[in-house]
């Protein structure tokens, strides 16, 4: 939990009471290497803050190929924000790409502690204002930027999951193919 403290504390001091009642809504789940904890075709019920371990946002095409749109590890936050909001259907998976601890508010604790507590509110406005910021930049680079500088925007926005990511992850994120990320790895390695 102090992890998750801490997270929110980057945006305003808590007091115990109100951390108590954060506390009190908040589940703690281990999840398993390769484990979903959303299914395209289940409504996104949680918000889930990673304590340990990694995972990716992706969507499956008609092809049946995987499209990686988030990835979240340490102290970052990951949801399906469309289906959690709208409570419909989502179309994409959230998978663990490591063993991992994750905290969890559900979608109604979450509308009560913002009533109690509407600091939080605030907090999580400018987490999601955060990320649909790195979304547009991330959909501005895919029309205007070779591959080779996508990659470099992915190692200054991931910079601690460059080598924990296998090369297909990172390949299905940037929309190329695992073997030209090699080829732009090896340039790169080259100019340094």
């Amino acid at each position: 939990m102090q992890a998750l403290l801490q997270n929110f504390q980057k945006y305003f001091s808590f007091s115990a009471e109100e951390w108590t009642l954060i506390a009190d809504k908040v589940k703690k789940q281990s999840i398993k290497r390769r484990q979903k904890i959303l299914q395209e075709g289940e409504v996104c019920k949680y918000y889930s803050f990673v304590v340990s371990g990694c995972f990716r946002l992706y969507g499956i095409d008609d092809k049946g190929d995987e499209h990686n749109i988030q990835f979240a590890a340490e102290n970052d936050w990951i949801a399906d924000i469309g289906s959690f909001y709208a409570k419909k259907a989502s179309k994409l998976y959230i998978e663990a790409i490591e063993p991992s601890i994750i905290l969890q508010i559900e979608q109604q604790d979450l509308y009560a502690l913002y009533s109690k507590i509407p600091k939080l509110s605030i907090a999580f406005k400018v987490i999601i204002e955060n990320k649909y910021v790195e979304l547009q930049n991330r959909v501005l680079q895919n029309f205007s930027s070779t591959a080779q500088q996508r990659y470099v925007s992915f190692l200054e926005q991931y910079p601690h999951l460059s080598n924990r990511l296998p090369n297909t992850q990172i390949a299905s994120y940037m929309g190329i193919t695992p073997e030209f990320l090699s080829k732009i790895r090896k340039d790169l390695s080259k100019k340094s």
